[in-house]
């Protein structure tokens, strides 16, 4: 599986401007909606603040994996967006998050939803990844860096 084959590079936010976790899902929800016409921006935003009260998902490492399903999706969605500042997330190790990684799936979408979620999540321990990661200077080179994974 390569995560590239469910990222758009509209969907890659180099420059997040929010500084909260409620702001940061608002951002990057916004972005969904505006690229697809089928994702309502409040819905999306609802469910992702509900799976955030269950528990965080800031993973620790300035990372965050804000998830969730949406019966209205047919689709699987990834939107990456970046913090340069980062914001406090609630992350398990208290630290603040400066990459994030959304995924909506439809409801009736187990398996694969959960692939995505396991490669994220392997490929964001890795430090390397990580450095390329924060260091990419646009939009652009965010996406190549990401399009090889």
């Amino acid at each position: 599986m390569r995560l590239g084959e469910y990222l758009h590079r509209e969907l890659v936010l180099p420059d997040l401007q929010a500084t909260t976790k409620a702001a940061v899902l608002s951002e990057m929800t916004a972005a969904l909606a505006a690229f697809d016409p089928t994702v309502d921006a409040d819905t999306a935003l609802g469910v992702l603040l509900e799976r955030e009260g269950l528990g965080t998902t800031g993973i620790g490492d300035g990372v965050a994996i804000p998830h969730g399903k949406m019966a209205q999706l047919d689709h699987i969605l990834v939107c990456v967006g970046r913090s340069i500042g980062g914001v406090d997330f609630a992350a398990l190790d208290y630290k603040p998050c400066t990459i994030f990684f959304l995924v909506l799936a439809p409801e009736q979408v187990t398996g694969m939803h959960l692939r995505i979620l396991a490669h994220i999540s392997r490929l964001l321990k890795d430090e390397s990844f990580r450095r390329d990661f924060e260091e990419a200077v646009s939009r652009d080179a965010l996406y190549e860096i990401l399009q090889a994974v």
